[in-house]
């Protein structure tokens, strides 16, 4: 995404929260290749160092489920042009019969990390924060309520901190089926079929990548006129 030579954040510093997997990977990695001082913070630091050594990035342990880790974080790393947040530790189930305390540590790693972050990070004036929500916020799936709600609370707040957070710009990227390590945690034979079968129920007879995720995430943080957006990457799945 340079334009000609030039790369579009040469000499801009990019804290991705959540950078050590995934969609948050993909965008410090993204974010490196176009010149900018990344550091990826996780609270898994066996997976945080290998993949920042990988990139080149700066690795930082931290928690989003914790206020001082999260103040920490941003204490240590000072003034930043751009933050994104793609940390998420989801628990979901049925909704009668999901234990409230998976539903409280969903919103608790989801939702108030996201916020934790907004509050913590101190942002140069016209740089940007990128929430990462998932369109179940807007198309809702048995057993996934939690899920659901954790996401439109995301893109509400994104929307909320595009005015009290201005000249900041505060956006939100709302991906749907991305085939990332989190699945990882699935049989093999299940995630393929899942995947296979999502692939040929959408209009580009695919499912997502972290890269698909991680262009729209650089197109926020490099495009000044873009703040209060939510946009939804699904391959379709919105209109199928």
């Amino acid at each position: 995404m340079s334009r000609g030579n030039a790369m579009l954040l040469a000499g801009q510093k990019v804290v991705v929260v959540g950078g050590s997997s995934g969609i948050g990977l993909a965008t410090a990695e993204l974010a490196k290749k176009e010149g900018a001082e990344v550091v990826i913070a996780s609270r898994n630091k066996d997976r945080l160092t290998p993949a920042a050594e990988k990139i080149g990035a700066t690795a930082m342990v931290a928690d989003v489920t914790s206020d001082d880790s999260v103040a920490a974080l941003f204490k240590s790393v000072g003034v930043v042009d751009h933050v994104v947040v793609t940390a998420a530790q989801l628990r979901s189930g049925p909704f009668k019969t999901v234990p409230m305390e998976d539903v409280r540590a969903t919103m608790e790693g989801k939702f108030w990390g996201a916020w934790r972050v907004a509050r913590s990070a101190e942002i140069r004036k016209g740089g940007s924060l990128t929430l990462v929500s998932g369109f179940l916020s807007i198309r809702p799936r048995p057993a996934s309520a939690i899920v659901g709600a954790a996401n439109g609370a995301i893109e509400s707040l994104a929307r909320s901190l595009a005015l009290e957070l201005a000249p900041v710009r505060v956006n939100a990227v709302s991906p749907g089926v991305i085939d990332t390590p989190i699945r990882a945690a699935m049989p093999e034979a299940t995630r393929q079929e899942m995947l296979a079968k999502t692939a040929a129920s959408l209009p580009v007879g695919r499912v997502g990548v972290g890269e698909d995720i991680a262009r729209q995430i650089l197109a926020f943080m490099t495009i000044g006129f873009a703040t209060g957006s939510v946009v939804y990457l699904d391959g379709g799945a919105l209109v199928s």
